[in-house]
């Protein structure tokens, strides 16, 4: 298995172990996140759904995020990550809302962000976010890298 299989499959064994759910909203990930956790036998006991929230047509479409919470707020920045984690979490009634949002590459995006940063949010019984910074513009491989950090920032978060 590969290590983001192998963290999915944790997750799901942890998710459904406590009887709880989660929905994700991603960005540069372009699916991957949902797609590993729907890759586990059994994910119709965890997985409420989620959305590629790719640009602010399909966040106003498919996440109902009004402009007017966008105020003191940019793309790709942990709080925009933390707003769209908790919108995904409350919109589907979920325990867990995670998102993700950067730049996989091979260039930066239009707010001054590097190729191969991503923000990284989680929403539920506890709330945090992270960045990285993978310092590469290999879209494939920040892609691969941004999912992993989700489902791990997930995971620790399940099993602490």
């Amino acid at each position: 298995m590969t290590a983001i299989a192998d963290l999915a499959a944790a997750i799901a064994e942890q998710l459904k172990a406590r009887g709880e759910t989660i929905a994700v909203a991603e960005s540069s990930t372009g699916g991957l996140i949902s797609a590993a956790l729907l890759a586990v036998p059994g994910a119709s006991a965890y997985y409420r759904g989620g959305a590629v929230v790719y640009t602010a047509k399909a966040r106003a479409a498919l996440m109902g995020i009004p402009r007017e919470a966008l105020e003191g707020m940019r793309s790709a920045s942990e709080p925009y990550a933390l707003l769209l984690a908790r919108t995904v979490r409350e919109n589907l009634g979920s325990d867990w809302g995670i998102s993700e949002t950067g730049a996989s590459g091979p260039t930066g995006n239009p707010y001054g962000d590097a190729a191969g940063h991503s923000c990284i949010a989680l929403s539920g019984p506890l709330e945090v976010a992270i960045t990285i910074e993978t310092g590469e513009n290999d879209r494939a491989a920040n892609m691969d890298a941004f999912t992993a950090g989700a489902l791990d920032l997930l995971l620790r978060a399940l099993t602490s």
